[in-house]
C-alpha cells in the first residue's frame, strides 16, 4: 500500500510543544506549605511586634533571624537537609538554648521580691505608698473608660477633657460636656457605671488605679474612690532625680539610690521597692558564704547526691534481680508476673506520691495500721523517715522500667559464652560476676547514667510526697530535710510563697547544671572501660 500525504498527516506524531510540559499551575503541596508558612509569618510578625513594644531587643532580634531564615528555606529549592533541620533547631535555640542563657543572665542580677521592674518604676512605687489628698484639691468628674484593653480616667479639668492610663499622663480628650463627667471620649471607650458596679474585681482595679497629671511624678496623680469623681493625691515622698533621692517630708528621712538597686537612708532603713540591677557574681558568692543558708544547703546538697545514687542503686539491683528470676524458663506463668511486677509503671508518678502520702500519714494512714499495729510512728515529721519513706515511693514507682530494660538485655546476651562457661566448670554465681552483669551493663550504663541525671531533678516525687518536708529548723526560703537542689531552686525562687529571689535560684540552678554536667561526663568515660567485654 503506498503512503499517500493525508495518510502519512494522519500518522504522524503531534508536533512537540516548543518550551517543553505546559505549565498547569501550583499543585497542591505548594499551596499547602504557602498557606503553613503564611500561618509561621504571621505568628512570627505578632511576637517581633510584642517584643518591640516590650522592648525586649533580644527576643526580637531572634524572632527576626528565625523568621528570615524560614521563608529562605522554605522558599528555594536550594537547602534541602535545612528543609527538615530547621524546624529540630528552631526549638533547640528557643527552648533550650535561651532558657539557658537567659537563666545565666538573671543569674548576675537581683530580680527577686522587691527588684522586679526599672528605677522609675521603684520611684513610682514609692511615691504611691505615701499618698495623700492634695490639699484644697477639687473634686474633678471622672469617667472610667478603656484603650486596649488597659483602664483610665477621663476627667474635666478646666472645661476640657483630659484622659489617660498608669502609664500615659494625663493628655487632651476633646471638650467637656456643659456639666458632669464625660460621656464620651475621642479615642477611648467609656465603660458604663453599671458593668463596675456589677463586677467587685472590676471595682477593685478601679480603686487601685492611679493615673499621673503629668510626666513629673512630683504633680500626683488622680484616684477614685467611687468610679464617679476624682481627685489629685500628692504623696509625702519627693523624688529629685539630680540627686537620685527621694525624702519624706513625713519622717525627715532622705533615702538615696545605692549600686544595689535599693534607696536607703541614712539610718540603714530602706524603701521596700527597690529595681533590677547587675551585681555580678554577688549571687554565687551568697551561696557559698552566706551563714544563713550555707548549712541548710549542705543538708540539702549531699542528700541530693544520696537520693540521686539510691534512686538509681537500689532499683537497678531490684529490676535486674526480678529479670534474672523471670528469665529462668523453669518459671511458670512468666508473661502474667511480668505484667503484674511492671504495674507501678504504669501509674501517674505525681497520683503515686500522693496516695502513697495519705498511707504514710501518721495519724490514719495504713502503713501505722497494717503493718505497724497502729502506733504512731510520724514517717512524714522525722527527717530520717521522711527520707527514707520518699526513697521508698521512688524505688516502688523505678523498679519496673529497669526490670523492663534488664530483661531485654538479658535476652540479648550470647548464649554461647555462658554455656561455654557452664562447660569449663563456672557456677551460676561465678557467670553472673564474669559475664552477665558486665555485658548487661555495657547496655544499660548509658541509661543508668542518664536516670541518675533524672533522679538528681526529680521534682515531681520530693513535691508531691511531703513538699521537702520537714522543715529544716531556722533555714530562710521554707528548706526542708527531703528537699533536693531543684525543690530548693523552687522554694527560692519564691512560687510556693515567701520572699521571691530570682537571681539566687538561677545561680543555684547553672550550679546544678555544672555538677550533673561533670558528674554525666565521668561517668560516660568511665563506661567505655566495659567494651572490652563485648
Amino acid at each position: 500500500m503506498t503512503a499517500t500525504p493525508s495518510t502519512l498527516a494522519e500518522t504522524a506524531p503531534p508536533p512537540a510543544e516548543p518550551h517543553g510540559r505546559r505549565w498547569s499551575g501550583p499543585g497542591w503541596g505548594f499551596l499547602v506549605k504557602l498557606a503553613l508558612m503564611a500561618v509561621v509569618n504571621a505568628v512570627g510578625l505578632m511576637a517581633i511586634i510584642s517584643a518591640f513594644q516590650a522592648e525586649s531587643w533580644l527576643v526580637a532580634g531572634i524572632a527576626i533571624v528565625l523568621l528570615v531564615a524560614a521563608d529562605i528555606v522554605y522558599f528555594t529549592k536550594k537547602a534541602l537537609p535545612l528543609k527538615y533541620l530547621l524546624p529540630g533547631l528552631s526549638f533547640l535555640l528557643v527552648f533550650q538554648v535561651f532558657i539557658f542563657l537567659y537563666t545565666g543572665y538573671i543569674a548576675f542580677t537581683n530580680y527577686g521580691a522587691g527588684h522586679v521592674g526599672s528605677q522609675e518604676q521603684a520611684v513610682e512605687a514609692a511615691l504611691a505608698q505615701g499618698e495623700r489628698r492634695a490639699e484644697g484639691a477639687p473634686t474633678l468628674p471622672l469617667t472610667v473608660v478603656e484603650r486596649g484593653g488597659e483602664l483610665g480616667f477621663a476627667v474635666v479639668i478646666d472645661g476640657e477633657v483630659q484622659a489617660g492610663t498608669a502609664d500615659e499622663p494625663l493628655s487632651a480628650a476633646g471638650a467637656a460636656p456643659a456639666s458632669g463627667a464625660p460621656t464620651a471620649v475621642d479615642g477611648w471607650n467609656v465603660v458604663p457605671r453599671n458593668t463596675i458596679i456589677s463586677d467587685q474585681a472590676l471595682q477593685q482595679q478601679v480603686v487601685d488605679l492611679r493615673v499621673p497629671v503629668s510626666d513629673d511624678p512630683n504633680d500626683g496623680s488622680i484616684r477614685t474612690r467611687d468610679g464617679s469623681s476624682g481627685a489629685v493625691y500628692l504623696s509625702t515622698m519627693t523624688w529629685d532625680a539630680e540627686s537620685q533621692t527621694i525624702s519624706d517630708s513625713a519622717t525627715g528621712l532622705v533615702y538615696s539610690a545605692t549600686e544595689g538597686g535599693n534607696f536607703v537612708a541614712e539610718d540603714g532603713t530602706a524603701l521596700p521597692t527597690g529595681w533590677m540591677v547587675h551585681v555580678g557574681f554577688d549571687n554565687f558568692i551568697e551561696l557559698f558564704t552566706n551563714p544563713d543558708i550555707i548549712e541548710p544547703l549542705a543538708l540539702v546538697g549531699g542528700w541530693t547526691f544520696v537520693w540521686a545514687f539510691l534512686s538509681v542503686a537500689i532499683p537497678f539491683a531490684m529490676g535486674l534481680l526480678f529479670a534474672l528470676i523471670f528469665n529462668d524458663p523453669r518459671v511458670r506463668g512468666r508473661k502474667i508476673l511480668r505484667t503484674l511486677f511492671i504495674l507501678p509503671y504504669a501509674f501517674p508518678a505525681f497520683m503515686s506520691a500522693l496516695l502513697f502520702r495519705g498511707m504514710f500519714n501518721a495519724e490514719f494512714g495504713v502503713i501505722n495500721e497494717l503493718f505497724f499495729g497502729g502506733a504512731n510512728i510520724d514517717w512524714l515529721g522525722d527527717p530520717w523517715l521522711a527520707r527514707g519513706a520518699v526513697l521508698f515511693v521512688n524505688v516502688w514507682l523505678t523498679y519496673p522500667y529497669y526490670f523492663l530494660v534488664c530483661t531485654g538485655a538479658l535476652q540479648a546476651l550470647p548464649q554461647d559464652a555462658l554455656e561455654a562457661a557452664s562447660i569449663d566448670g563456672a557456677g551460676r554465681f561465678r557467670q553472673l560476676r564474669a559475664i552477665i552483669l558486665p555485658l548487661v551493663l555495657v547496655s544499660t550504663a548509658p541509661l543508668l547514667i542518664s536516670s541518675f541525671a533524672f533522679s538528681f531533678n526529680n521534682f515531681t516525687i520530693i513535691y508531691m510526697f511531703n513538699n521537702g518536708g520537714p522543715a529544716i529548723p531556722g533555714a530562710p526560703y521554707a528548706l526542708g530535710y527531703t528537699d533536693i537542689l531543684i525543690s530548693a531552686i523552687y522554694d527560692i525562687s519564691g512560687v510556693s510563697g515567701g520572699a521571691a529571689d530570682y537571681g539566687l535560684a538561677s545561680a543555684l540552678s547553672i550550679l546544678v547544671f555544672i555538677v550533673v554536667g561533670v558528674v554525666s561526663a565521668v561517668a560516660f568515660r568511665q563506661t567505655k572501660k566495659l567494651e572490652e567485654y563485648q
